[in-house]
């Protein structure tokens, strides 16, 4: 602390960069300082700082991280305790620029393993940023000694020296019984559980909380759908369960087709205390598949759904620069499988109608012949009996997909009800006529092997260069990356995660003879045996992991990859 402060005041008002010399580690008696990196300007991104406290001053009992569901889970509610702490502590003018500002990567409504927080042997490090205080582009001493000796104590005081003990508990039991109801989703042969009480709509398309007035509970529960979990802290919970196979969700509109579907997509993750979907959990390979018209295509084999192009473009090596709606959503499913998807999450709102379904008119008007497009419908059942892979789809215009049913649920006034005795009366009072339209089985895609010249973000001579923008795109050297429409994909620390493992991938693994698959498997395999530092090679606080579906995603979409297909060596 002496040293600090002896610093803080040699250093006042001297230029900017004078801050440098505060680098290092700072003992203050109930903590460690850390300044791990500091801003070479006022007006840019905040320095990076943490705090290291010692197990024993907190109110952290072994128990609670003696798993690795509870390190994520506690780690998680310590950064948000934090995040509440700067909301009393507030932000003080401090000069120009960012100076004063103090923030932490602050999480959302999923628990999601992060670098924010970090338990080590014995000690609880949080991380964040600050704002070093200046005047213009000179160091404000003063101002900064007040941040780091008055600011930052509080924050670890609030943080750590109240018992949260119970509120802990409660988040940590939380996400553990979210993590023990998903790993029995695939023993009681269901894809996803929704629990009876549930809050699924959200407050706004900008906010995901839950909705605070007007919400209706996920209920009453078809007895033909009805599950019981047993968990270790909520004991028995009732909610539907989802068989796998295929399962419509169908409905009128505004009656909450679309509501459950989001929250099951969102149930691949945790969620945190009074969320209102804390006990709605899904397969956690399961994958959101919608069109995307315009993004690039790699040399995917779309066949199983687009059998053969004008011209004799080949659809078992597609490419193409500026894919269709049903070349899109084709590619989307193939990609997705590639990458282990075991569920596919579909609504009609988002998908290709020509993809989707020919009716028996449409068929009668255009030969078979002359539409290259296998519609889903004809693939989806079999996709089941021959892959393993289920469907969960919200249909409100098609009633020819209930022929290829196993469960049809209805959204009545946001509750449902079994409806597929009903669906199959139809069927037979009323057949769709058409034919099925899938003349081959499915069969296993090739592997596709990355080139490393396509996938290098140095261009050159040039730096390597790879950064984030929100959850929007990934600029990898002079490409930028559109993840827009990667649904899944929650959380800006998620995309600054899949950055930095494309980048670790392209400095270690990517070798001309390595699947797609294996590559992000090996840089996600470097990060369980070390930790998020593994791959940034420094203490960073603003990263969170993202699944090996979202990863392969990102690297489909990069323009300037190039892939061989073929054997794997």
């Amino acid at each position: 602390m002496d040293r600090l402060e002896t610093t803080l005041r040699r250093i006042d008002g001297r230029g900017y960069k004078a801050y440098k010399d505060i680098e290092g580690q700072y003992d203050f008696g109930d903590f460690i300082l850390r300044v791990d990196h500091v801003q070479g300007d006022p007006f840019a991104e905040p320095s990076r700082v943490s705090v290291v406290v010692a197990l024993p001053r907190t109110w952290i009992a072994v128990e609670m991280h003696d798993t690795a569901v509870r390190v994520i889970a506690l780690r998680d509610f310590v950064a948000r305790r934090f995040a509440r702490a700067l909301v009393s502590v507030g932000r003080k003018s401090r000069g120009s620029g960012k100076s004063g500002i103090i923030s932490i990567d602050r999480p959302g409504q999923e628990v999601l393993e992060r670098s924010a927080c970090m338990l080590g042997n014995g000690f609880v490090e949080v991380r964040f940023k600050v704002g070093l205080p200046a005047a213009g582009r000179r160091v404000l001493g003063r101002e900064a000694f007040g941040l780091l000796f008055d600011d930052v104590p509080r924050l670890v005081k609030e943080t750590f020296e109240p018992d949260h003990s119970e509120d802990a508990w409660a988040h940590v039991k939380c996400v553990e019984d979210a993590d023990v109801a998903r790993r029995q989703l695939a023993d009681r042969g269901l894809v996803a559980f929704v629990a009876k009480g549930a809050i699924l709509p959200r407050q706004s398309g900008i906010d995901d909380g839950p909705m605070q007035e007007g919400a209706v509970e996920f209920g009453p529960v078809p007895e033909s759908f009805e599950t019981n979990l047993t968990l270790p802290h909520a004991g028995t919970v009732t909610g539907l369960g989802i068989p796998k196979g295929v399962t419509l969700i169908v409905g009128g509109g505004y009656h909450g087709k679309s509501t459950v579907l989001k929250a099951i997509s969102a149930g691949v993750y945790n969620h945190i205390p009074g969320d209102g979907r804390e006990l709605v959990v899904a397969d956690e390979n399961a994958s959101s598949i919608r069109a995307e018209d315009g993004r690039r295509v790699e040399k995917v084999d779309i066949s199983p759904f687009i059998a053969a192009l004008p011209f004799g473009k080949s659809t078992t090596a597609f490419c193409t620069a500026d894919a269709s709606g049903s070349t899109s959503q084709a590619a989307n499913i193939v990609e997705a499988l590639e990458a282990g998807a075991t569920t596919l999450i579909i609504d009609e709102d988002t998908s290709a109608t020509n993809f989707m379904i020919r009716d028996h008119r449409m068929q009668k008007l255009v030969a078979r012949e002359q539409e290259p497009i296998i519609p889903f419908i004809d693939r989806v059942k079999e996709l089941h009996s021959a892959r393993g892979v289920s469907t969960i789809l919200v249909l409100g215009g098609s009633g020819d997909y209930f022929d290829v049913a196993d469960n049809v649920i209805q959204m009545h006034e946001y509750r449902p009800v079994d409806v597929t005795a009903q669906a199959r009366k139809i069927c037979a009072e009323h057949p769709a006529r058409r034919a099925n339209e899938s003349a081959t089985p499915l069969t296993d895609a090739a592997h596709r092997i990355p080139l490393p010249r396509s996938f290098d973000p140095s261009k050159g001579r040039r730096a390597e260069k790879v950064r984030s923008m929100e959850t929007r795109s990934i600029l990898f050297g002079t490409e930028e990356i559109d993840i827009n429409l990667v649904e899944q994909l929650l959380d800006p620390s998620q995309t600054r995660f899949i950055a930095d493992v494309m980048l670790h991938i392209h400095r270690n693994y990517v070798d001309g003879e390595t699947a797609l698959p294996q590559l992000v498997d090996q840089a996600l395999q470097d990060v369980r045996t070390g930790s998020l530092d593994t791959l940034t090679h420094g203490r960073f606080g603003n990263r969170a992991v993202a699944r090996p579906l979202e990863i392969a995603a990102a690297i489909n979409r990069l323009r300037t990859l190039c892939v061989n297909v073929g054997h794997v060596s």
